[in-house]
């Protein structure tokens, strides 16, 4: 079939590790990669912002990123794109119109690409598929006055939700949250996020250590992604070292707000000595950092998924999470790894200290962990069930079958 993905901010083609470019850009490029290696024909629809893209580039994935012109072609915070969206619609509707290719289905990814989507396949004629990736209620919720999100958000959520043909949910904890803003039951399914397991893995070369056990995290250097707390809970592990990979590039790293803040953090709970910020890290050098560390920690005070926890486990890596958002469901508690509260550095260093201290606890999490991976989180996996979404909703097949596990 033919499937437009619509991603506004978030290009497959972005390098990861800025403000904007995150697990949204990954997801995207790994679904988009699996779906066509099923034999889908795949094209991304992604804002262009640099003058220099070319308006299509063919992926070695046999994917198909088409930069949109929809605003200045430099980068603009994914927040203030609103005011571009009619202008990424209207383009798509004349491409499909009047092109030479035109999709069967679309699947919006973030609000904002279902607001650009979804007037142009209805307009086409085509069923729309959502997932929101992130919901306002919930960065709302969490972030209070600081949330930069444009004033009409939850609302256009809520209608976006009500509007298509389906609704993607990535676990568990998102179905609640989005049945409280009002999205229909029977417009929901479940799909969960995969892992690459060709490039994750527990065989391969590591990055080297020092001797001492390693605690890694992954993630942009944003504050609600808890690093904060890591770095007090560290206060809690002696003798191990804490590595945090992510953010710009590590010649950036002394100018970063957020980086100085941690490094006067550590400095100040007395751990600057083994604390490491590495900066942005190239994606195939990944696997090589997880398998270095003797577990990993994912201490987010909210996670609409959370994929670093699901690659460490494919590289055989024990996992400390905490309790939020998809890791409720990705992260085995007592099985693969410990869920702990957020925002309580206290809790998260008793569990990374009593799981260092614990080397047969350790061994049989990371086994437990590559199994649930294999068994239950491949992208190939993630593909063959939204090409099920995709027939439920009209796609060449005529009755749905979508049921909310």
């Amino acid at each position: 079939m033919r499937i437009a993905m619509i991603s506004e901010h978030a290009s497959p083609l972005a390098v990861l590790g800025g403000a904007d470019a995150g697990g949204q850009n990954t997801h995207v490029a790994e679904l988009s990669a699996a779906l066509a290696a099923a034999g889908h024909d795949v094209r991304v629809y992604t804002r262009r912002d640099c003058p220099d893209l070319p308006t299509v580039v063919h992926t070695a994935d046999r994917v198909t990123v088409v930069h949109v012109p929809a605003g200045p072609a430099e980068p603009v915070p994914k927040d203030d794109l609103l005011p571009h969206m009619p202008a990424f619609s209207r383009w798509l509707s004349t491409q499909w119109r009047t092109g030479s290719w035109a999709p069967q289905v679309v699947h919006a990814h973030f609000w904002m690409s279902g607001l650009a989507g979804l007037p142009a396949a209805r307009l086409a004629g085509v069923p729309v598929v959502q997932t929101y990736h992130a919901l306002g209620t919930v960065k709302r919720r969490h972030q209070g006055a600081q949330d930069t999100s444009p004033a009409g958000r939850i609302r256009d959520e809520r209608a976006l939700g009500q509007a298509v043909d389906r609704v993607v949910a990535q676990c568990q904890d998102e179905v609640g949250e989005l049945m409280q803003l009002g999205v229909p039951a029977r417009q929901l399914a479940v799909v969960p996020s995969g892992v690459n397991l060709t490039a994750f893995g527990p065989l391969g070369p590591a990055e080297p250590t020092a001797g001492r056990p390693r605690v890694l995290s992954v993630g942009r250097l944003v504050e609600r992604k808890g690093f904060q707390d890591l770095v007090r809970a560290m206060a809690l592990v002696p003798q191990a070292e804490c590595v945090i990979v992510g953010g710009p590039s590590a010649a950036e790293l002394d100018s970063d707000p957020q980086a100085r803040r941690l490094r006067e953090l550590a400095r100040r709970c007395g751990v600057a000595d083994r604390v490491r910020l590495v900066g942005a890290v190239p994606r195939q050098q990944m696997a090589r950092w997880y398998r270095s560390a003797d577990l990993v920690v994912a201490s987010p005070w909210y996670e609409p998924f959370g994929l670093t926890p699901l690659e460490a486990m494919a590289c055989g890596v024990p996992v400390v999470a905490t309790a939020v958002g998809g890791m409720i469901d990705t992260v085995a508690d007592g099985v693969t790894g410990d869920l702990v509260p957020a925002r309580d550095p206290v809790a998260l260093g008793t569990a990374v200290a009593a799981l260092l201290a614990d080397r047969a606890r350790r061994f049989r999490y990371a086994a437990a962990a590559v199994r649930r991976v294999r068994e239950r989180y491949s992208w190939q996996g993630a593909a063959e069930q939204l090409a099920e979404v995709y027939r439920g909703v009209g796609v060449d097949a005529p009755t749905p079958r979508v049921v909310v596990s």
